[in-house]
């Protein structure tokens, strides 16, 4: 069965998280922009399990369906946990996805990891914990969990950042990185930027929104062909056989990754945003304020990487990059993404055409146009084809994008 499926988002008991984060709403907008299965996000909180284990019912094994609906949503049990700890000398901060198998499997992690740290203060929790130890302690609850690295080039907290990651997987999760079977390549970075590392090639490359609100649910996702169970998804990422199968997993939906707000490097106080061979010139510091700058992703892949940039990976599992629905309605017709007339074409083209995938990847020129205006339709055959000029985000701030 052909699907999409977002994994990483948040439930409204995260911080900087909408209110409007639950199972209902999260139900309803996967449907609105073409997510089959929806992760759940936070299912560490005790509240948010509750309301899983209340709201939710089985469907196909391994995933759940909304209560008393006859939504087609299936929804997997994910969650994102924050390792601060120090190794080698260093203090890390990395983020790690967890998908489970079961509610049971669920239990027995909350139970062993909330001995270790407050799973009651945030839906994605603190703890203070080596990600290795967090890898040994969840397989050993059920070994088919899948523990997957979080947006793992952003400086801050993830696996290769700039400034807690590490250099291999080898070196974060030592003896257990061979349990690693895939990273989330973040908003900042794309597969193809992730090829030029050969030490990610037995690695596979995800995709996920990591949305604290509910029009940001798929921003970035994954599209599967494979049977509709957490086992179809489970073997899919981990590659049994060793190498990707570009049948069951089709490709990634990427954000261009310039758009990401920690693309270049920078200092968002004094405005600076610097491609890597200029941050090299001022030998990584600010030449405004004289402190730091934040080192962004391409230059950290440039300083790991051993391939050449627009190096192809042979066999690789395909991307398609894409720029949100109401983004291109916005720029065609010049108002800002928040306007009432973007929200009313949005609304009408969702209605008419169907999903907000659908229309981006599959919709017509003419079936878009005859819906809305011919400049959105313009701008999205344009999108597809990858005609963009971007100014890069940096530091914190997110990247201009201009189609065509």
């Amino acid at each position: 069965m052909k699907f999409i499926a977002d994994f990483h988002i948040h439930s409204k008991y995260s911080r900087a998280v909408s209110p409007m984060m639950n199972l209902v709403n999260l139900d309803k907008w996967a449907a609105i922009k073409g997510i089959k299965v929806m992760g759940t996000g936070d299912f560490t909180h005790p509240k948010w399990l509750a309301e899983i284990k209340k709201e939710l019912r089985p469907a196909e094994l391994g995933l759940f369906k909304l209560n008393k609906s006859n939504s087609e949503t299936r929804f997997i049990l994910t969650s994102e946990i924050s390792c601060i700890y120090k190794k080698n000398g260093k203090v890390r901060k990395i983020h790690v996805i967890v998908l489970a198998p079961s509610i049971a499997a669920v239990e027995k992690v909350n139970c062993a990891l909330g001995k270790i740290g407050n799973l009651h203060s945030d839906g994605r929790p603190i703890l203070g914990l080596d990600a290795k130890e967090l890898v040994k302690i969840i397989l050993e609850i059920d070994k088919n969990c899948l523990i997957i690295p979080a947006h793992a080039w952003t400086p801050w907290f993830s696996v290769f950042g700039s400034k807690s990651g590490f250099d291999s997987l080898e070196e974060c999760f030592e003896e257990y990185a061979k349990y690693i079977y895939a990273i989330e390549t973040g908003l900042c970075s794309d597969p193809a930027m992730n090829w030029r590392l050969s030490q990610l090639d037995k690695i596979t490359l995800i995709s996920n929104s990591d949305a604290h609100s509910l029009q940001k649910i798929g921003r970035e996702a994954n599209v599967f062909d494979t049977e509709l169970s957490y086992k179809g998804i489970a073997e899919a990422i981990k590659r049994p056989n060793g190498y990707p199968d570009k049948n069951k997993f089709l490709y990634t939906i990427e954000f261009f990754p310039e758009e990401g707000k920690y693309y270049y490097d920078g200092h968002r106080t004094c405005g600076v945003s610097l491609e890597p061979k200029k941050s090299k010139h001022y030998k990584n510091i600010c030449p405004k304020c004289g402190k730091p700058l934040v080192i962004g992703v391409l230059n950290r892949i440039e300083s790991l990487a051993d391939r050449p940039e627009g190096f192809v990976l042979k066999n690789a599992i395909p991307f398609k990059s894409l720029v949100p629905l109401n983004e291109i309605i916005a720029e065609a017709i010049g108002v800002s993404v928040s306007s009432k007339k973007v929200s009313n074409y949005y609304n009408n083209l969702i209605k008419k055409l169907g999903s907000e995938f659908k229309i981006l990847l599959e919709a017509t020129e003419k079936e878009i146009r005859d819906e809305s205006l011919a400049k959105i339709a313009q701008k999205v055959i344009k999108m597809r084809e990858g005609k963009v000029s971007i100014k890069p985000g940096y530091d914190g701030v997110y990247g201009k994008i201009k189609i065509g």
